[in-house]
């Protein structure tokens, strides 16, 4: 089954450090690119990062730049977002979903709307408090 598992969450100190695993099944994690998501309580899911198929290409929303860093490990059909300086208000349910552009197009990846993202896995949830 085409499936994508977030792992990695939990409750952090404000200025600590989080690992999110991105864990693909049914499919080569390699052909497509990843978009990292999160959603607060009360708004809407943005994307904060996306890594192409190759690794080529990494992005990141403006505020995270430095902060988090995504990357990818085909060994293990594997993509993760290292999460630095935690603040507050990064607490969320991170989610990762795979770029749902045909492989031909399927390089590089997208940030900006409009995307298409797909195969939701359930999410993990990074609280930061202190």
């Amino acid at each position: 089954q085409l499936q994508l598992v977030e792992s990695g969450g939990g409750l952090v100190l404000p200025g600590g450090s989080l690992t999110l695993s991105c864990t693909a099944t049914g499919f080569t994690l390699e052909d497509y690119a990843i978009g990292w998501f999160r959603q607060a309580p009360g708004k809407e899911r943005e994307l904060i990062s996306c890594i192409s198929g190759n690794g080529d290409t990494l992005k990141y929303a403006g505020n995270l730049k430095g902060r988090f860093t995504i990357s990818r490990d085909d060994a293990k059909n594997t993509v993760y977002l290292q999460m630095n300086n935690l603040e507050t208000e990064d607490s969320a349910t991170y989610s990762c979903a795979r770029d749902l552009r045909p492989p031909a197009e399927n390089y590089g990846c997208v940030l900006y709307k409009p995307y298409n993202y797909g195969y939701w896995g359930q999410g993990t949830r990074v609280t930061v408090s202190s």
